[in-house]
């Protein structure tokens, strides 16, 4: 396959691993020109480096070229598979936890939601859209994937700043797809779940075994709460995932700690230790990768690179090649679970917003299937968040201050401008070599 695949992020040792084992495991993207970009250098030469000795002992199965410049990278790409951060992601994540809680934010991790999560929008936004400007401007035929969070605004960033082919990924479906098969004893690939809302704010609105057709949705409910006792687990679906389940009727798919980024009554039903945990917990996975890189590495510059190699040897999980091969070769697949715009999918959701919704995907593209109404308890919670996303948007688009402000002021963990003005003036000073200059 004659095409030009461009990583941006790929000196990221949390993203670069498992999006290489995935294309290296890939026939079909066989003969593709590879390049990996990334703005540090260091990192990307060592990704490179490893990757060279991966791709020798495949018999050269792919191009190889890597590039700081991300315009040179971008000429003639067919694909572009993007996961940046800004700064130090960790010690700027901590910040965003910590600081707004100083001022009585109840927000309960902030990353993608609540005041946290608009300044990490506020800070990455302003980059992605300098990336997909250069995409627009340098091959606009092209088709971007995007890993980067906080996904739902980065995405809505996206399709409003520019003219692109583009879709969203998160594997956070991954959860439940690993539940319900157990539940039901199926596999997977026979079952067809319709799992809809935002990213990390989805809920199991359909549930359907392929080869009978027979609808298992309300079995689904029958067997869910008894089937997860003594299956709790505090970082996914646990007492906050149930109360939701419970007053809204729908099961929601994101577990615990992401989806209380978006709901004013998380703290209730959540540990503040477990959040604080999660953060630690995800620092040392994404160190733990690296460290293995670092030491691959050194193993490489010795001549004494390991027989088994740094990749993985089975699929990641994560989507991004399997939807790649599926528009090349028109397979016509079911994703479960893709951010697109909204587009008509979701009658009762602004049109004009970033849904994480079923895809099939083709040699025309990724298309989300059209779902009409979806309840409308549902809906309205799924408004709420909506409402921000769109306000925090603007306020990076317009480089508006006031708008900012009400976004940090609307947001049920935050719920007034006096709150908003203390987090905003010392946020802004905290984060100023990161955040955009607001008038």
């Amino acid at each position: 396959m004659d095409k030009k695949i461009v990583l941006i992020g790929a000196g990221s040792t949390s993203f670069g691993p498992s999006m290489f084992s995935d294309l290296f495991l890939s026939n079909i993207l066989e003969g593709s020109e590879i390049v990996l970009h990334d703005i540090d250098k260091n990192k990307l030469d060592m990704m490179y480096e490893l990757l060279v000795i991966e791709n020798e002992r495949r018999k050269d199965k792919f191009t190889l070229k890597r590039t700081i410049n991300r315009q040179e990278a971008l000429k003639e790409a067919d694909f572009i598979i993007s996961s940046i951060e800004v700064g130090n992601r960790m010690e700027l994540w901590r910040q965003d936890y910590k600081l707004p809680r100083k001022y009585g934010s109840t927000q309960v991790l902030g990353e993608n939601g609540g005041p946290g999560g608009i300044f990490h929008t506020f800070r990455i936004l302003p980059k992605i859209i300098e990336i997909v400007k250069d995409v627009e401007r340098i091959c606009p035929d092209a088709f971007f994937i995007n890993f980067s969070n906080p996904m739902s605004r980065v995405c809505l960033g996206i399709k409003r700043a520019v003219k692109i082919n583009f879709i969203g990924l998160c594997h956070e479906i991954h959860s439940l797809e690993h539940h319900i098969p157990i539940m039901f004893r199926k596999k997977l690939a026979d079952l067809k779940l319709v799992v809809a809302g935002l990213n990390h704010f989805g809920f199991l609105l359909s549930l359907e075994d392929t080869i009978s057709g027979k609808d298992f949705l309300p079995e689904f409910n029958k067997k869910v709460m008894e089937y997860f006792k003594g299956k709790e687990h505090r970082f996914e679906f646990s007492e906050l995932t149930f109360e939701v389940y419970k007053r809204f009727g729908y099961f929601p798919h994101a577990g615990d700690n992401h989806m209380g980024e978006y709901l004013q009554f998380a703290e209730e039903f959540t540990k503040t230790q477990d959040m604080i945990d999660w953060i630690d917990r995800t620092e040392k996975f994404n160190q733990d990768i690296f460290n293995k890189a670092v030491r691959y590495h050194k193993n490489l510059k010795k001549n004494k690179y390991l027989k088994n190699g740094f990749l993985l040897k089975s699929a990641s999980g994560e989507r991004a090649i399997p939807i790649i091969e599926a528009i090349l070769t028109n397979k016509n697949s079911y994703e479960n679970s893709v951010n697109v715009p909204n587009n008509s999918i979701i009658d009762n959701l602004p049109q004009d917003l970033v849904v994480e919704v079923p895809c099939i995907v083709n040699k025309d593209g990724v298309k989300g299937i059209k779902l009409g109404n979806i309840p409308k308890n549902v809906a309205a919670i799924l408004r709420i968040e909506a409402t921000i996303q769109d306000i925090c948007v603007e306020a990076i688009l317009q480089r508006s201050k006031d708008l900012a402000l009400t976004a940090l002021a609307i947001d049920p963990n935050v719920g007034s401008f006096k709150k908003a003005e203390s987090i905003f003036d010392e946020m802004i000073q905290v984060q100023k070599d990161y955040l955009p200059i607001f008038k």
